[in-house]
Parts: C-alpha cells; structure tokens; sequence
C-alpha cells in the first residue's frame, strides 16, 4: 500500500490575477530560462517550460513598470556562481535588485519619485557584473552599481527620454529614444558619464506615413519606398515635412552589425546606420492589425512581432541570393532592392475586450524559438516553434517568399542524415542561413525544406476580477488526516466558484453555478459547499436569490431551497452549524429560515414578528457525545438481555458488544442522529437571543439586554467559551461566559465587517475585518496581535479575509490578489527551493553552487564508467543524501529529447558542450563553443584535406558562421556580406551625403570601376565637383607603376598626419596598401574599423597579423575584454593562446574541455611545451572538481595530467579509503 503523505505546513503563497495598465511593459525573459513580470506592485517569476509560478516578490509599494534579468555571459564558478538577479523598477521610481530564490532584496536604488522609463544590466561581460543602466524621468540616464546601490554617474538630456538600446556589437555605443528624434551616443563608459551630448538626429518623410501606399509586391513596395524616402537628418524637420514621432521602440539588430529597426503602430523601419538610410520596410496593409513589439533575434536575421489582437508573429529576411529578379521596367544589374522580412509563422489571436488586451511579449534569448505573450487579464502563454520537414512537392507556388532550409549542422557540427539531432532546440537548428543559390547546391547538401509552426505549450492564468468572496474548508483534523486537502473556495463576481489547491496554489476547479456575483460561501463538509448569489434589486428593491449545494468530487450542484427564490428580499448572510446539521438564512427583510443541510428540507420559517437579525452565530457547544453514549448503554443492555445468563457465552459478550458499537458508529451517518445545537443572535437594538434546534423544534431559550456601551452588533464569532462581538463603530466586546465577565475594546477602526476564530483545538486567536484592514486579536489575553492598515503599510484595501491554517490568514484584497500569509500579516517572499510544486523544474540555478556546478561536470563528462546514464547515484560524490536527490530530481525534469541527445554515444564532446550551455542559459559558453566548435571542424577538415584531395566535397558541407559574429566570421563569407550591404546602400541612396559614403565604402573593398561611376555622377553644381572628378581620374589611373605609388603614399601618410585618417586610408587601399592602413587605424585606436577592413582586402597571413594586434590591445588592462580576446584567436586557429589564456583567467573548466575538444580533431601539435600546458590544465581542473567534492571526475582528470596530477591522485586515492571505511 503507498504511504499517504499530508503536507500540513502550507507555505505562504500569493494567488495573482489581472494587471493593472502600468504593468504593460513590465515583463522579461532571462537567460536563466525563467519569465519575470509585474502584477500591480508584485513582481511574479514563472517557470517557461512547466508554467508554473515559482516566486511572487513583493516589496514595491506601487506598480512594478520594468523588470530585468541579470546577464549570465560571465564565466560561472564556485566564486562567481548560477544565481538568478532581477532588477524591477516601480512608478515611483524605486529599484529593487532581488536575489529571486530566497525572495530577499539585495538593494534598493531611488534617485527621483518619477517612474523609471527604461533600465538595462550592461553587457560587455568583462566589466563588473552589476551595472544597471536606468532612466530617470524626464530626461536623466543613471549608472547603478545594483550590488551596493551606489551612483556611479548621471547625465542629463535636452530631451525627455522615452528609451535606450545598447549596440550589441560595440559597448561603447547607446541610442536614446527621445520625444524629438533619436541621439547616438558613441562614448558610452562603465567608468565615467559621456562627455559629449551625443549626435541627435530626426527621422522625417515628406509624408505622414509610407502606408498609404498599399504595398502590393516586391517591385510595388520598392516604389512606395522610392517615393517616401525615409531620412534621417540633422536638422529639425520643417511643419510640412511631419515628423514621425509616434515611434513605439528603437532597437539595434542583434543579427547583424550597425543595423537599427523603429517600429512605428503599422510599419517597422530598418536602418542602415552606416549611411543612416531606410533599406527596409515591413508594412502592415490597411486591413491589418498594427504593431504593438517588436523583438529582433540574434542567432537569424528574424523579428518576433507582437500585433494589437495578441497574435505573435515571426518574420525572416529573405536571402539574397534566392531572389530570382523580376524583370523590371529599368534592367537593374544587382538584384538586391531592400531587406524583405518574410512572414513564416503565426499563432492564435486573443479575443480582445475593453479588459483584455496583449500587455507585452517576451522572447527566449538563448534558443530564440519561443516567446511568452503577457495579457491584462493575468495570463501567460507560451507559444514554442516546432518546424516541419515538408517535402518539396507540397509546396505552394503562390508564395513568393524563398523557401526555408534546415541547417547543415546540429549544435555545431555537421550531422549526417541518420545522427540524432532535435531541431527544435532553437532558431539556428531549425533554419539554416538560407545562402544557397541553385538546385544542385541543395542536392549536394541534402537540405530538406522546412516550415514552421507556433504550438501553444503552457497557458497560466490568473484570478478573475475582484471582488471576491472567500471561504477556506473545514480544517485539518486527526480524523480526517488521510483525505485533507486544504482547498480554498473563491467565489466571483460573474457567478463562478473557483477552488483553488493551497499546497501547490494551483486551481483545483472551476464551477460555474450562479448567473450572478456571489455573496457568501459556507463548506458543508471537506467535499462540499453552500454558496449564495444575489441578482441586482429590482424597483422593489426584491431579487433573485441563488443558494446552491455543491458536491465538488462530481462537479453536481442543486438548488438548496427548491423553486424558491425568485421576487424576494436579498439573503444577507448563511451560516452552518457547527456539526453541519443545520443552515440558518438570514434575509434582508423578511424573517429567518433554518434548514435541515442533510435532507434538504425545511424545518422553520420564523413568523413576521420574529425580530430583525444583524448578526448570527451557531454555537460551539452541542450534546452529541451524551446522545451517543445513550445510544450506546440501550445497545448494550439489548446486547446483555439477548446473550442468555449461561456463563459459557460470558467471553461472546464483550465481542458482541464490540460488534454492535462498531455498527452503531457505522450507522451513525444513515440514522441521522439530530442532535441538539444553539445559536445566538442579535437585533437591531443589540439585544442578544439564544435559540436551541433539536431536530425540528425550535426553543427560544433565553435573551440578553443590550450592552449600552456598544452600538448596532454587526458580527458574533463563538469558539469555546469566548464569544466576541463586533460593532459598527469599531468596538469589540469579548464575552468570557465560564468566568461570567466581559470587556469592551474600542478599535476606532469604525465599522467591523466580519470576525472569524483560528482553528485548533485551544488556538483562541480571532482575525477581525474593517473596511481600512484587518487586526488579528489573542482573544485569551484580550490583546491585538498584529494590524494591517491600507494606505499605510499596505496598498491594497482588503475585501474579505479568513483563516487558512491555525496560524496563517487568507487576505483578498482589490488589487485582484489573494494573499496567504503569516499571523503577523507582513507580506513575505518565500524560499523557491522550499515550494511544492506539482511538476519538477529544470532550473539548476536553484541549487547551491557546488552541486549545480557538479552536475554540469556530470552531463559534459559522460560516458562514466563506461557507461552513458542519467543516474547520479552510482557515481562516486560523496555529498549528502539530500543534495544528490536534488540532482536527480533535476536530471529527471530534462525533457526525453534532450536525455536522448546526451545518452547518445555519437554526440560529440562539442555538441555536448554547446548543448549543456543552452541547459544552463550560460551566454559566455554559448558564445565561446559556438565559435569553437566551428573553427575546430574547419582547421581540422583543412588538415585532412592537405592529406587527400579527393574529399574536397566534404568541405562544403560545412556553412560557415553566422554573421551575427561579424569580425569572427571566415574572411570570405565577410567580404561576400560588405558587398551585399554596400550594394544595398547604393540602390537606396537619396543624396549626395549617401553616394559619398558608398563610394568610401566602395574604395576600401576594392570595387573601383563601381566607385568611379558614383563620382562622375557629382552634379556641376556641387561644391565637391572637381574634387570627386578628379578622383575618378587618379582611381582610374592609378594601376601605373613606380613614382606614382610613392607620391601617393607621400601624401595619404600626410593627410593621415593632419588628422584627415579616412582619406589616407583610403588613398592607401588604391595602391594596396592596405595593411599599412590597417595599422595606421590601429594607432589612431580605430581597431574595429582596422579589423574590418583587414577582413575585407588582406589575405590571410597579414589579416591574421592585424587581428593578434587587436588581441594584444583587447587583453590591455585598461580595455580588459579578454573573452572577445579568446573569441578572435578561436577564429584565427591559435587553439594554444587560447588554452594559456583560458587557464591564466583561471576558467579551468573550459579549458579542460577545449584541451580534449582540441586532442579529439587533432588540431594540437602535441610537443613537449604543448604537453607541459595541458598537464596543467587538466591537473587545475581536477583540483576544482575536488572542491565540489565530486571525486570521480576529479581522479579521472588527476589521472590525464600526468606527473602534475600525481600528488593529487594519490591524496584523492587516500579520500577514498577513508570513505569506504
């Protein structure tokens, strides 16, 4: 038989519902797998995988307005270890940075009373982790350090600022959103404020908005587009020219460098920073639902878009090298018009109301293949890519739009077609970089076309609309241990009842009884309730009274009082006797009926001149334990006379008698023993009576006068031998009837809505309502134990409150949430690691250090023993009992895709590594094994290829990075990418501004003959006339050898000594003498611009000289960005640096594994010094792995490294022994 489990101590919850208007933008989605969003002043975290609410913060005094995740892209050890860091800001502009798993705030920051605009965790990693970027209305940017909550700098704007976005690809640059234009600030510092106000620029059209022009194709839009003309320009824009000021969101494109989108309600903009020039426009025809967000992805050039109806949609450029050109009026020689962002996907609309509407939607950052779509009404849904393999004759010939490809490579390496591989773990696995231009290409690849779809895959809702009315059920009893639930019945305002479960805070049923609000709700036993709903009065102030009896196993529910009910006075109130017998129901005017609850019948309705009652209360006491023992003494003397007086049977006797009680209390329930109960109530002139029901008779037993010290009773509570009553001017009077004495208490709170005893045997505590807040009251010592007051200490007004447990108390209040809390009723976040939650959570960010650092080891070093498992227990890591159930439990929540993908002995170490960086939500691995494993392949396939020619096809197998690394990209896919772009640039310029910056762009990459075209293009009229003809001669001519060619360089190291650096460059570039122009950027600290244009015209010998100097600068103390450092010399193949360098910054872990990685594709040159270093390197990591007391893995590292691990593996052997013993 399984042992049954009661989880008695419930844990202090709070049940959220609808948010309120300044929540919209209040929501994020951490690396750390978790979504965060506000609900009023809480901030809730949810688990994205089982929708489960893990945390409610509560510490804000007004609505939450951001939340922000902490980054992860920091090498994560025992020291710096997974720990989850949300800032959230409010309307009063107060910042909170919570550690999210103890619920504690870490600081708190306010710099004015205005609510904050924007906020941001800075990203360049290698700074300090704890700097939070804020705006400060109107128009303040603050630099936080969130650790310690001290100021590090502020700098204030001509402008109000509405909101930021930092370039991915350079930290130094930021982009404020104003309420005029748009500011570029280039000298963006953790260290000091920007110096400069930054360079503002306005975004202008000639007409209102390039919509009006319905965008019927490709070509149509071009000419929609042409007669727009999009600028962005310095100069304020005239009244006729109207400013599109009603931009919604600013941000760069993650996917590609220098790249900038605005999102406007019905058209997404995207620029080209380097020319400041629309080359893209995604428009919404007339008929369609505006933009509300939008999200642009990293891993594809992709942007999830929220519209106004709630349905997300996914849209990918097209390639350009898919695009067959149409045949154009003009012959156009390059086919590239604009970026065409292509609509892929789409999920389910909400039905929008007046309540309901789309508030946010955040995105996945580490897969980028879901997105979670926040809404007013409190809930959550989940929407998760999957993609489908179509075959290629299903495919639709109306679609314009290329078709989508699955990529070449899974988690970085290429896959044959019969390795396991999961394309849904993200974007990048599901869609290649769609570069392949013919058909034979395809086959060569074997590429399946792919299409994809959004599947709903968790849904979290949230209370209705208070007000509430709320009833706990009976409580927790030795007898009824085995069934208990502790269930909360909530009633609404549109008729329903929901029950909600208190252990996991989950809705354990939703009834839909009444067809109007309901008023009151009274259990009758563990598995049933009584609740009552009143229609609205009509002109005769009569209504439709509504009172149900619910049986909640079977959903079924019938009408208590029969056809009764319609035309008549409202029920005030119903309450239950003590044993559940009897039900009293009180009328607003009209005399009282006592109802029988077991038979549904009617035993009394008192006559017309029965008094008006205020207040009603059944009392504690009752004779059905004499009744019984009556009961009993009749059966046994039946029992003695039918036993004959012979002594033989004097044994059965006791049996018998044994055997009768037990059918007696069998029977108790069908025989319906009425045993006699009383109740007290007073009128309206505070007299209180007594009444007693036995079975049906109904006996008036006695009256008290009226205390004169007390106004009209409102509430009566009973327990024991204390009664309490509660009056509308806020006085409480505690009766104590065995001593005979009572005392009145004035609250001055005013008018006392309801009391209610604590359960328990003996717990004598009382919790009293009012309309400003509740007391609860120790009514054995006849004093208050703790106060609760709206408007100040709380900001809620509280609508009905009961008990949940003895010593915890059930709040509703009007922000739409119901509160479970301490005696004490202080609001508190709970530990996350002490919930109970009904589905387990992969968060190893919920353990402590050392164990989820453990189980990394533990999912990156498989096989163990020989053998490929998920099961911890048969490793040797001598950690307690608790910690390794914990780590089991984890690895048992992975989904069974991802336990097939690490149970496979196929999957590669770098797979591995890719796939547990994406487990973990660790942005630093991610990056770095991306760019290893990559370049890994690539050198180890150059080698083999050096030894046999024929497998030349085997290289193409393999695509090359995705541009969203940019400078770490392969030197070819680079330059075939500036070309793209430049190209694009060209087609879309509108001035002379423009054709001058295409032709700079054109002379660095070579394209001359094109470049020369643009300067005889120069009008007469233009001041830069003679000047760009007379450069199209000397680019012309250049090619002549000798003299020429020192001139040139005489004068461009001139020039760039007078301060004139890109017209040096560039003369250098038409002599190639590019690397001298690379070095001089290098001096004059130009290092992106030099590293970009070494890509683009050195071969690779001397691109690989300009990048080690670039490494040599990044590594400098003052610049200390080591790990873009380590990512360049990945790309460069200088796998040894990167091993010192990786052990020299101590990030053990991942050199050990680049070391083995390396070993694996033969990519090492493995002699003595090699050998010395990953000695070292192992011999490290192996006495880290001994910190996290993990032995196994640490001897099995001991033992690769040689004479270095000797000691260790010897100290680890004694370890060992002494744990055996």
């Amino acid at each position: 038989m399984q042992p049954y489990t009661v989880n008695i101590k419930l844990s202090a919850r709070t049940l959220t519902g609808a948010l309120s208007p300044q929540n919209r933008g209040a929501a994020d989605w951490g690396w750390q797998g978790l979504i965060a969003y506000g609900c009023h002043s809480l901030v809730l975290v949810i688990d994205s995988k089982t929708a489960q609410t893990l945390q409610v913060l509560e510490r804000h005094k007004a609505n939450v307005v951001k939340v922000k995740w902490a980054k992860e892209n920091y090498h994560h050890n025992v020291g710096s270890p997974y720990s989850l860091r949300l800032a959230s800001a409010d309307v009063t502009g107060k910042i909170i940075v919570w550690d999210v798993a103890t619920g504690a705030a870490r600081c708190e920051i306010q710099e004015h009373t205005k609510p904050i605009q924007d906020m941001q965790w800075l990203w360049s990693q290698d700074a300090s982790r704890d700097l939070l970027l804020a705006v400060h209305p109107p128009n303040y940017i603050v630099l936080w350090n969130a650790d310690t909550g001290t100021k590090l700098w502020k700098k204030s704007y001509a402008e109000n600022i509405l909101s930021f976005s930092f370039d991915p690809f350079d930290p130094s640059n930021l982009t404020l959103l104003t309420s005029e234009g748009i500011v570029f600030i280039s000298d963006f510092s953790p260290s000091k404020a920007p110096a400069s106000s930054g360079k503002k620029v306005y975004i202008s059209s000639p007409r209102s908005s390039p919509v009006h022009n319905k965008l019927v194709s490709a070509t149509g839009a071009k000419k929609a587009l042409d007669k727009v003309k999009i600028l962005i320009t310095n100069e304020k824009p005239s009244a006729e020219s109207v400013t599109l000021n009603d931009c919604l969101q600013l941000s760069y494109l993650p996917s590609k460098r220098n790249y900038m989108l605005l999102l406007y309600p019905r058209e997404i903009l995207i620029l080209d920073l380097e020319v400041n020039q629309t080359v893209g426009v995604i428009a919404i025809e007339r008929t369609g639902v505006p933009f509300l967000q939008v999200i642009p992805c990293f891993q594809r050039d992709g942007l999830f878009c929220l519209h106004e109806n709630g349905c997300i949609t996914l849209r990918v450029r097209r390639s350009a090298s898919n695009i067959s050109s149409t045949p154009n009026e003009d012959p156009d020689p390059d086919p590239i018009q604009e970026l065409i962002y292509d609509l892929r996907s789409q999920c389910d609309a909400i039905r929008v109301t007046k309540t309901v509407r789309p508030f946010s939607m955040v995105c996945c950052p580490i897969n980028e293949n879901s997105a979670a779509l926040v809404v007013s009404d409190g809930r959550v849904m989940i929407w998760e890519l999957k993609s489908t393999i179509s075959s290629r004759s299903l495919r639709t010939s109306n679609s314009s739009a290329s078709p989508l490809y699955s990529p070449v490579s899974f988690c970085g390496i290429p896959v044959g077609p019969s390795q396991n591989k999961l394309p849904d773990l993200s974007l990048d696995n599901m869609i290649g970089q769609g570069t392949i231009s013919n058909e034979e290409q395809l086959k060569s690849y074997c590429l399946q076309e792919v299409h994809l779809k959004f599947l709903l895959t968790g849904l979290l809702s949230g209370l209705p609309l208070p007000p509430f009315a709320i009833r706990m059920c009976p409580p927790l009893t030795t007898k009824n241990i085995k069934q208990y639930q502790p269930l909360l019945a909530v009633g609404t305002s549109n008729g329903s009842v929901l029950v909600y479960n208190l252990t996991s805070g989950l809705l354990h049923k939703e009834l839909s009884i009444h067809s109007c609000e309901v008023r009151g709700i009274e259990w009758t036993s563990l598995s049933g309730f009584l609740s009552f709903a009143t229609s609205t009065p009509n002109n005769l102030g009569l209504v439709r009274n509504e009172l149900q009896l619910v049986d909640l196993p079977t959903g079924r529910s019938i009408a208590f009082r029969g056809e009764r009910g319609t035309d008549e006075p409202a029920i005030e109130m119903i309450k239950v006797s003590h044993l559940k017998q009897y039900l009293a129901v009180v009328f607003k005017d009209k005399p009282l009926e006592l109802w029988d609850i077991r038979t549904c019948t009617l035993l009394r309705e008192m006559s017309k001149n029965f008094p008006t009652i205020t207040a009603l209360e059944w009392s504690p006491s009752h004779n059905l334990k004499s009744l019984r023992k009556k009961q009993l003494a009749a059966r046994e003397a039946m029992a003695r006379q039918t036993v004959s007086d012979t002594t033989e049977l004097s044994t059965l006797e006791s049996s018998v008698i044994s055997l009768l009680q037990e059918a007696e209390s069998k029977s108790e329930l069908s025989q319906n023993i009425s045993a006699r109960e009383h109740f007290v109530f007073t009128d309206t002139d505070g007299q209180v009576y007594h009444l007693t029901v036995e079975g049906n008779s109904v006996k008036d037993s006695a009256r008290i006068p009226p205390d004169g010290s007390m106004g009209s009773i409102t509430c009566i509570a009973w327990k024991g031998d204390i009664l309490v009553l509660g009056d509308v001017d806020g006085n409480l009077n505690f009766w104590d009837l065995k001593a005979r004495v009572s005392r009145g208490i004035p609250t001055h709170r005013g008018w006392v809505k309801k009391i209610r005893f604590a359960p328990g045997k003996g717990n004598q505590k009382l919790i009293a309502m009012y309309n400003d807040g509740a007391e609860v009251w120790d009514t054995k010592e006849v004093q208050m134990v703790s106060s609760l007051r709206s408007g100040r200490n709380v900001n809620f007004r509280v609508l009905d409150v009961d008990w949940c447990t003895s010593d915890k108390v059930i709040l509703a209040s009007d922000d739409g949430c119901i509160r479970v809390l301490e005696m004490t009723m202080k609001s508190a976040c709970f530990r996350m690691d002490e919930q109970e939650l009904s589905e387990p959570v992969w968060c190893p960010y919920l353990l402590v250090p050392r164990a989820s650092l453990a189980l990394k080891a533990f999912l990156l070093h498989q096989p163990w023993n020989n053998k490929y498992s998920l099961d911890i227990s048969h490793i040797n890591y001598p950690e307690n009992e608790n910690i390794k159930n914990l780590l089991q439990e984890q690895l048992y929540s992975l989904s069974n895709d991802i336990k097939k993908l690490l149970l496979d002995p196929e999957f590669t170490l770098l797979q591995r590594c890719l796939l547990v960086a994406r487990l973990y939500g660790d942005e630093s691995e991610l990056h770095f094994w991306t760019v290893a494993a990559h370049y890994l392949h690539a050198f180890s396939q150059e080698k083999t290829m050096a030894k046999a020619e024929d497998l030349f096809s085997q290289e193409k197998r393999s695509s090359p990075l995705d541009i969203c690394y940019d400078t770490l990209c392969e030197n070819s896919y680079f330059q075939k990418f500036q070309l793209e772009r430049v190209n694009l640039q060209e087609v879309k310029r509108s001035n002379y501004d423009h054709t001058r910056k295409c032709t700079d762009q054109l002379l660095l990459l070579g394209q001359t003959d094109r470049a020369v075209q643009l300067l005889l293009e120069t009008n007469a009229e233009n001041p830069y006339y003679y000047c760009d003809s007379l450069k199209a001669c000397l680019v012309t001519t250049v090619t002549s050898s000798g003299p020429s060619q020192s001139t040139i360089k005489l004068v461009a190291t001139n020039m760039i000594a007078n301060g004139k650096l890109a017209e040096g460059v560039q003369l250098l570039c038409l002599i190639d003498k590019a690397a001298d122009a690379c070095r001089y950027l290098q001096t004059y600290g130009e290092w992106n611009r030099a590293a970009w244009l070494a890509k683009v015209r050195l071969n690779s010998e001397e691109c690989a000289d300009v990048l080690k100097r670039w490494v040599d600068h990044l590594c400098s103390p003052q610049i200390n960005q080591k790990s873009k450092a380590i990512l360049v010399l990945l790309s460069l193949g200088c796998f040894i640096r990167v091993t010192e360098m990786l052990h020299s910054m101590r990030y053990f872990d991942r050199a050990a594994l680049f070391v083995e990685a390396c070993l694996q594709y033969g990519t090492i040159e493995v002699n003595e010094d090699a050998k010395k270093l990953i000695h070292a390197v192992f011999a490290d990591y192996a006495r880290s792995l001994k910190t996290l007391s993990f032995f196994q893995a640490a001897t099995l590292f001991a033992s690769k490294a040689g004479a270095a691990g000797e000691d260790l593996l010897s100290e680890l052997q004694q370890l060992k022994k002494g744990l055996t013993e």
